[in-house]
């Protein structure tokens, strides 16, 4: 007799999937389970805003009385704008023309971004809206305009003579330039901001300081000193309508000098304490003015980036995520966990893929709550530490370059901890993992005060210290003369293309882990 036919049991559970979705919930679930490790979180966030807070209390400085406000651009940002302007009205459209002679400076010195040319200004106020096309030295011929803007000409050399000039319809000032003054190349058009119906048409010369640097190790000297830059004009032309000519100066027609309004000799940008000294000064002969100026014409760059040190905090809030990377699957192996871990999921290259992801988000997180609390708590102390607050930029969370710093701090704390879970994965010894992202993170910092600035900014390129550039929001002008020191925190790459090198780091160090995690015995 046949016995009856059983059904096979079955569960009433579900069936258990492997799937990439439940591998991020188990890691998830293994992260928030250990409490040191949620420690470790609130000691990253503590490290973080404390270092930050302390560097911003720890300077000091000592002035003597108060330093004059500075001057504000058409845009409200801190600008320089200091030259001896030989000018003349302009009512409405018109021309302004010269040619220009070799640049000199005292005793052979000139400084690069020495310049002297054709400028029309809304006024002669300083930080007043204008356009000029100039000749430099080392850079040949510029069209600037309100301080932010340059265009490159061509690359005629400071030591040889050129013709300038600046044509102005409605709102658009044209620049030209001519070696001959018959056959005339466009230099670019600039649209000043709010450039008033007259204005004032004229020349000037200007250069920013000479500055050396001295590099030792362990020690940084940067001198300047003042700086001159002697130029003169002839062939000046000023057409179109000059008003009514007061009593004055009335330039004549005299070889080639069709400038017949009256000309008035000015100084912008003076100032009455240091006027004894200035070495600017203007001389005409019947056909020529001679202009021999100091002083510049561009943004003021700050001393500090007040964002960018706000959140220090980050260069040893490192160190806790980095522990926390390396522990995330360095402490399975060392418990046999992993093999638990593998059985659930035998896709071992998925599973260090989740477990990345679980951490950087974890560490994003963590960074971003570090660097808003840093920044919120560290700028305004930087700000009032210093001895003209108003020289600095106003920074809001809000404003976009202080919002990609905050945003790129906690990438930046994201791709060290997944960067230290891939040393992990490699080396399988927490304390030789940990010690190894500390030494590659602290090691550059150490050997950058020593080291010539040109090897210095190429240590800051190519090591994972790449990453804090992201931190920087100083805009930079290619036509400013600035020192970019590796103790200051001057990255010479851009934000993004120094944390892109960070990220390719803690890629490839992830790619090769998952290599050799499929190669490897559990």
């Amino acid at each position: 007799m046949t016995a009856p036919a059983v059904a096979p049991y079955r569960s009433p559970l579900p069936p258990a999937r492997d799937g990439f979705p439940q591998l991020l919930r188990s890691e998830w679930t293994k992260a928030r389970s250990v409490r040191r490790w949620s420690v470790t979180l609130l000691a990253a966030v503590v490290i973080t805003v404390f270092v930050s807070l302390l560097s911003a209390l720890s300077g000091s400085f000592d002035v003597n009385g108060s330093p004059p406000p500075p001057t504000k651009g058409p845009d409200g940002a801190p600008v320089t704008d200091s030259f001896p302007f030989v000018h003349q009205q302009l009512t409405g459209d018109g021309s302004i023309t010269a040619r220009v002679s070799p640049l000199t400076g005292r005793e052979g010195h000139i400084a690069p971004w020495a310049k002297a040319g054709v400028i029309i200004k809304a006024s002669t106020d300083a930080g007043a809206p204008y356009a000029a096309v100039m000749l430099t030295p080392a850079h040949g011929v510029r069209l600037q305009s309100d301080f932010t803007h340059d265009t490159a000409g061509s690359s005629a050399s400071g030591a040889e003579s050129r013709w300038l000039r600046l044509t102005r319809s409605g709102s658009v000032l044209t620049a030209s330039e001519s070696a001959d003054g018959k056959k005339w190349t466009e230099v670019g058009r600039a649209t000043p901001a709010g450039l008033p119906r007259t204005v004032q048409a004229g020349l000037f010369a200007a250069t920013p300081e000479l500055v050396t640097v001295q590099r030792h190790f362990g020690s940084t000297s940067v001198g300047g000193g003042p700086s001159e830059v002697t130029a003169s004009f002839d062939r000046i032309t000023v057409d179109g309508d000059r008003g009514t000519a007061d009593d004055g100066d009335r330039g004549a027609v005299v070889d080639g000098d069709r400038g017949t309004g009256t000309w008035r000799q000015d100084r912008v940008g003076a100032d009455p304490t240091r006027a004894a000294g200035s070495p600017d000064r203007s001389t005409r002969t019947s056909s020529a003015w001679t202009l021999t100026g100091s002083g510049d014409i561009g943004p003021l760059i700050p001393d500090a980036d007040l964002t960018q040190r706000s959140l220090s905090g980050a260069q040893i809030g490192l160190i806790p995520l980095a522990a926390l990377g390396v522990l995330f699957i360095t402490a399975e192996y060392r418990r046999g966990m992993i093999r638990t871990t593998l059985t659930a999921g035998p896709r071992r290259g998925r599973m260090l893929a989740a477990k990345a992801l679980v951490l950087a988000g974890i560490a994003f997180l963590t960074g971003l709550l570090a660097a808003v609390l840093s920044f919120l708590l560290a700028e305004p102390a930087l700000r009032n530490n210093r001895p003209n607050p108003a020289s600095y930029p106003e920074a809001a969370l809000s404003d976009g370059p202080v919002l990609r710093a905050v945003l790129g701090t906690a990438l930046l704390l994201a791709a060290v901890a997944v960067l230290a879970l891939a040393v992990g994965a490699l080396l399988r010894n927490t304390a030789a993992a940990v010690t190894l992202i500390v030494v590659v993170f602290v090691l550059p910092m150490v050997l950058l005060a020593g080291l010539p600035v040109d090897a210095a900014h190429w240590v800051m390129k190519v090591t994972p210290l790449a990453g804090f550039a992201v931190q920087q929001t100083t805009p930079r002008y290619d036509f400013v003369n600035t020192v970019c020191l590796p103790e200051n925190s001057c990255y010479p790459q851009g934000p993004w293309t120094g944390l892109a090198v960070l990220c390719a780091y803690a890629a490839v160090a992830l790619g090769l882990a998952m290599w050799r995690l499929r190669r490897r015995d559990a």
